[in-house]
């Protein structure tokens, strides 16, 4: 429809898989599956339920009649009651076991868990390919010497492929905290109303046990080991804090790649993928405009702001529940999700498809590595028998004098060439270019990747192989 809002986390940015997720069609299929394994289970337990019941339910499944659900809900202003009755009409002789003890929350809190459970697989198994990706990159390009960047202001000599290590290791530690919240959720479980279980402790004429096993049995149906033990008439918010707080972390860490990315490509060292038909600017026809960085960039910063959402709702919730929950919920936890999976597709794209121009970042290198190999030549000069106050005062007056005709003259730094023909120094052309190899400026960095790809990212990739292969397009 053109003629009302369409969110563009759906039309331009997120994956079809994570937009089902946050689906209607996903969220009320949930909710029927959860009233089927409840009534599977309260039958297990000993309730007057029929096999033929459960099988009428479980026939109609995916079959929702919304038509009759919403005709309902605008009768009743209750959307759990009216899904209730609109799944009874296609399931007569089971209607009046649906929903049996249980509260709105039964359906509502435990499918958005089941959903979070779900998109934060998909965040994973982007998130590993990426890695991957650049693993690949930073192996192809661990020599190869670069200007390091303190203060955007050149430093020491790093290598390309050792600043991508810096990227995987943020990914890393995402991925190590991701696992964790992954492994921490729990569902809700069957609790009623205020988290007493009162209604199924009625249901069972006060039989303790089955009400804790009906809880048991619902979480081992819908695939989790356990239920949080205590709730109110929801799950505690904080699980939504915490979750939307591990996709702002990896949205930093994606921030901070995409930043990297467009100051590398403003110096036209490294680039983002360009297509054969890409248009840059509708003025400049020129220009390589780094789209998927800075769309990484913007979208990044939504997550990490959206984030303040449910930390702010799980603090004034009252006593066992407030509903000013409810419509902050639908939006920011979903929508942290799709822009987090539209985040993770451009991510990948661009890690996937880097372009480096060596002989810019080998020009680059040079015009400022002389600078930072006087002390070099220095030593070794003072070795042959030079003075080393007078070395230091010849290298101060040639830098001050190269320095200058590099920036008030543009031209290019000739501090080398000044040192060369220099008498002082004592050393032939060859051996003054042998002292100021890039590849001698670089410490242990290929080393360093080496080591971290080993002993880190291989045990990583070597786990999840099978995740291991999709491609992100950029469509628009």
């Amino acid at each position: 429809m053109r003629d009302t809002y369409n969110t563009p986390l759906n039309s331009r940015y997120a994956s079809k898989e994570m937009s089902y997720l946050f689906s209607e069609d996903m969220k009320f299929i949930t909710w029927r599956k959860l009233w089927v394994v409840l009534a599977e289970s309260e039958k297990e337990l000993g309730l007057n339920i029929t096999d033929v019941q459960i099988e009428e339910l479980k026939k109609n499944i995916e079959n929702i009649n919304y038509e009759d659900a919403e005709a309902k809900e605008k009768e009743i202003r209750h959307d759990v009651m009216s899904h209730v009755y609109a799944y009874g009409l296609q399931c007569p002789s089971a209607k009046g076991i649906i929903h049996l003890g249980a509260t709105s929350c039964y359906v509502g809190d435990n499918t958005d868990i089941i959903i979070m459970r779900e998109a934060l697989l998909v965040i994973r198994k982007k998130l590993i390919n990426i890695i991957a990706a650049l693993s690949k990159f930073a192996d192809t390009y661990k020599k190869f010497p670069t200007l390091g960047f303190t203060h955007l202001q050149p430093a020491q000599l790093t290598t390309v492929g050792k600043r991508a290590t810096l990227w995987i290791q943020d990914l890393v530690i995402d991925l190590e905290n991701l696992d964790f919240v992954i492994s921490k959720l729990k569902l809700r479980g069957a609790k009623g109303t205020t988290g007493t279980q009162a209604s199924f402790m009625n249901l069972f004429n006060d039989d303790e046990e089955k009400v804790k096993k009906l809880d048991k049995l619902v979480a081992e149906k819908m695939g989790f080991e356990e239920t949080y033990k205590v709730t109110g008439q929801t799950y505690t918010r904080k699980v939504d804090s915490i979750v939307l707080n591990t996709l702002s972390e990896i949205a930093q860490s994606a921030y901070k790649f995409s930043n990297d990315m467009r100051l590398l490509q403003s110096m036209k060292e490294i680039e983002e993928p360009f297509e054969k038909n890409q248009v840059g600017s509708s003025a400049m026809a020129y220009k390589r405009n780094p789209m998927r960085s800075e769309r990484i960039g913007a979208l990044a910063r939504y997550i990490i702001v959206d984030a303040l959402n449910p930390a702010i709702t799980a603090s004034t919730q009252w006593f066992e529940r407030t509903l000013d929950d409810s419509a902050n919920k639908r939006l920011s936890v979903s929508e942290a999700f799709l822009a987090l999976d539209g985040v993770l597709n451009l991510y990948l794209n661009v890690s996937s498809n880097l372009v480096v121009y060596e002989k810019v970042i080998e020009s680059h290198v040079k015009n400022e590595l002389p600078f930072m190999a006087t002390e070099n030549i220095m030593m070794e000069a003072v070795k042959r028998g030079g003075d080393r106050q007078e070395l230091h005062e010849r290298i101060r007056i040639h830098s001050m004098e190269a320095a200058s005709r590099v920036k008030r003259e543009g031209l290019n730094n000739d501090l080398i060439d000044r040192i060369i023909n220099d008498d002082t120094f004592r050393m032939s052309e060859d051996v003054i270019k042998a002292i100021i190899d890039p590849s001698k400026f670089i410490g242990r960095a290929p080393g360093q990747v080496d080591e971290f790809i080993q002993e880190c990212v291989k045990p990583i990739l070597d786990t999840n192989a099978d995740l291991i292969g999709i491609e992100s397009k950029v469509s628009i």
